[in-house]
């Protein structure tokens, strides 16, 4: 029998396509946090910190525009617009403070980047795991030790005369060597020493990359004949490439963010050519000079500079490889 148009009463319940998930509205952000209240507790005090420390003494950057003045505050010195930032420009250090900080940051930058990813790569080839346990507890102790401690630590090993490293050296004919107060020296001494600090920590996150790896990859590359280095080339590094770029977007905001701590403890009056970056400067512009206003224009000129790179990176690495952070 066949079935009529005219045999369909009206009563009957429409049986077209049902809606579907796209043409229904999307949740507003009030409906939002009612529905998951718990969620929104959870992130108030996370919110609640940064808004705090975060974004609340960005209040204080108009004071790179003023001539700051104790007795009226920061909102009451006179408005002199971008005076303090033609006086840094214009300053005979700018040149010398801006190519130390570069020259040790970029330094940082690309071997802190580069030993980590070595580091993974090594480790996840080791197949005992008391060993790999052993090495990765070794590599991550450092981490933990106190930026002072580190200092004393290169004071103990390359005072001259009396370090322990400028006495091995002394031996094999090297004598009177100072690499504390050498300009030359300064660099390696710091991103090697910030390497060595910080690699086995770094690596974490990357063996955690290596973890994810289907194991049925090894054994049809091994099957195909690859050996240790193709296994690396061609299924571990693939694997934390994104991690990696990611990694780099980030450090790209710290391009010119040189710890200040080390840095100063590692200054003497011989490697002072070398190892003034910004942040020291700012320091003892607004600190013990200070100078309150010039040292705000300085720190808001770095922190400028690094948020362009850090933009910059974000929309390479978007074009390049489709990885980016936003």
């Amino acid at each position: 029998m066949t079935l009529t148009t005219s045999s369909i009463t009206p009563n009957e319940p429409n049986t077209g396509p049902a809606p579907t998930a796209a043409s229904s509205p999307k949740p507003t952000w009030l409906q939002s946090a009612k529905r998951y209240w718990q969620l929104w507790a959870m992130l108030l005090p996370a919110v609640i910190f940064v808004a705090i420390f975060s974004y609340g003494p960005m209040y204080g950057i108009q004071l790179a525009f003023r001539r700051f003045d104790i007795t009226k505050g920061l909102t009451g010195g006179d408005w002199v617009g971008f005076a303090y930032f033609r006086q840094f420009f214009s300053n005979p250090q700018f040149w010398p403070i801006m190519r130390n900080t570069v020259v040790i940051s970029l330094w940082t930058l690309v071997m802190g980047f580069i030993a980590p990813i070595l580091l993974a790569l090594l480790i996840n080839q080791i197949h005992s795991r008391r060993v790999k346990g052993f090495v990765q507890t070794v590599t991550y102790m450092p981490h933990f030790i106190s930026v002072v401690v580190i200092v004393s630590m290169i004071n103990l090993f390359l005072t001259p005369s009396t370090g322990i490293l400028t006495r091995a050296l002394a031996v094999f004919g090297l004598h009177d060597v100072n690499l504390l107060g050498s300009t030359g020296a300064f660099p390696m001494l710091y991103w090697m020493s910030e390497v060595w600090q910080h690699v086995g920590w770094n690596s974490i996150i990357y063996l955690a990359a290596l973890s994810s790896v289907d194991l049925a990859l090894y054994e049809a590359a091994k099957i195909d004949g690859a050996g240790r280095l193709q296994l690396i080339r061609y299924v571990d590094l693939p694997t934390i490439l994104p991690t990696a770029g990611i990694l780099l977007i980030l450090n790209m905001g710290h391009v010119l963010g040189v710890g200040f701590e080390k840095v100063y403890l590692m200054q003497n009056p011989l490697n002072l050519p070398a190892s003034e970056v910004i942040s020291t400067y700012t320091y003892k512009m607004g600190i013990l000079q200070n100078q309150f206003s010039y040292s705000t224009a300085i720190g808001l000129f770095n922190m400028a500079i690094n948020f362009v790179m850090l933009v910059v990176a974000n929309q390479i690495s978007k074009k390049v490889s489709d990885t980016s952070v936003f």
